[in-house]
């Protein structure tokens, strides 16, 4: 029998995947007819217009699971604090969802929608969104006091742009997002925080159920997620991590966002480091994130996705692990073992694709070699009987070794 304190969580995963499998459909068709495609262009990786209001279907799917489970009354009678931050990450994922929907329909400018997200994030932090204090082994609490603020905004909005940076491929975003919610729905059961873990469950049914239309076996997708869910997620997941895990004292409890979500961390990082060394702004579009590497070093889109699927469950695992999660180890051990194995996958792929390159590029150079070197015989003696030539008779090493020794 199911236990009857994991009924509210399964109710909001639920609900939520529903909402998302159900209206997903409508909303393409609707994004069809009205023509909000996104089209491909040098920097992107799909080839056919797809419909981008995909987001629109994940968050009404989110908004719908929590709104039931708060008239059901599953978030229990939280003390004014907590109903803030409840309402602080609902509402401002929600205005993050707005935002990147209006970027969507009309293409905001690059600095317009920085100003907006610093603006919202700092609302969330004013009514108790807030990464207050870290602790440290052997040092204690260390507050942050003013630094408060600016860190928290740096957090939430980086966030919010991170997971919209790996919305490259089909199913990548929504993918990570659900492996991240998930774990991060089951670190705050753990540790006593069910209305983090009522949001989270209700995100990761959301995007579990978008994969059914974002990520095809066998066709492209056939609707992307947009900036409006891109920053939706990215926003819900890092509130809900400073809600639900960042409030602990704990050391562990501190840094278990920054470790879950640590894939699409280290690939914004990764990228903004690079543009700033070559003088670009940290916001100018590129092609230079995680997964357009791995497909430009030869690996297929659905192997790329799969590869950062098996990334963010492994450092997924570890703050499983962690924690103190019972089985957590073993977990973690169990995906060390597969995330070894998916990256020798990787490295034999990427090594044959580059044995395969030289293969071309030296049975090329021959080919332009043997072509001017019989063009210059033609022309030096045009009436030569081309069944007497030596050199188009023989293998082309040793025509060219032939060659060289004269």
């Amino acid at each position: 029998m199911l236990h009857q304190h994991a009924i509210p969580y399964l109710f909001a995963f639920i609900a939520s995947a529903l909402v998302v499998w159900c209206s997903t459909p409508i909303i393409r068709k609707i994004g069809l007819k009205a023509g909000l495609t996104d089209k491909p262009n040098a920097r992107k990786m799909h080839t056919v217009p797809v419909v981008r209001l995909g987001g629109v279907s994940i968050f009404l799917g989110t908004l719908s699971a929590l709104l039931l489970v708060w008239w059901i009354g599953w978030f229990e009678v939280l003390p004014p604090f907590k109903e803030y931050e409840v309402w602080g990450v609902t509402i401002g994922g929600a205005a993050f969802f707005l935002l990147g929907l209006l970027d969507d329909l009309y293409d905001l400018p690059a600095l317009g929608r920085l100003i907006a997200q610093l603006a919202i994030a700092a609302a969330a932090w004013r009514v108790g969104v807030r990464i207050d204090f870290i602790s440290i082994p052997f040092v204690g609490i260390i507050k942050f006091g003013v630094f408060s603020l600016p860190i928290t905004v740096t957090w939430l909005a980086g966030m919010a742009n991170a997971v919209n940076w790996i919305d490259g491929l089909d199913g990548l975003a929504s993918g990570v997002s659900a492996i991240a919610a998930a774990v991060i729905l089951i670190t705050s059961l753990f540790m006593k925080q069910p209305a983090a873990a009522l949001i989270a469950a209700a995100l990761a049914g959301g995007c579990l159920a978008f994969l059914r239309y974002n990520f095809k076996p066998s066709s492209p997708a056939d609707i992307f997620m947009g900036d409006g869910g891109a920053y939706y997620l990215g926003f819900t997941l890092a509130g809900v991590s400073v809600i639900g895990l960042a409030k602990s004292v704990t050391t562990v409890a501190v840094v278990l966002p920054y470790i879950i979500l640590a894939v699409p961390i280290l690939d914004a990082s990764a990228v903004i480091l690079q543009r700033l060394r070559k003088g670009q702004s940290p916001m100018v579009a590129g092609k230079h994130h995680l997964h357009h590497r791995l497909v430009n070093a030869g690996i297929s889109k659905r192997r790329t996705v799969l590869f950062i699927y098996s990334l963010t469950l492994w450092v997924g695992s570890l703050a499983l692990a962690f924690v103190g999660i019972p089985a957590g180890g073993t977990y973690a051990s169990v995906s060390t073992v597969l995330m070894v194995y998916a990256c020798w996958q990787v490295w034999l792929r990427i090594r044959q694709q580059q044995k395969q390159k030289r293969t071309k590029q030296k049975a090329i150079a021959d080919t332009n070699y043997i072509s001017s070197n019989g063009s210059n015989s033609d022309d030096r003696n045009p009436s030569r009987d081309p069944g007497c030539d030596r050199d188009r008779r023989e293998p082309p090493e040793t025509a060219r070794q032939r060659h060289e020794k004269h």
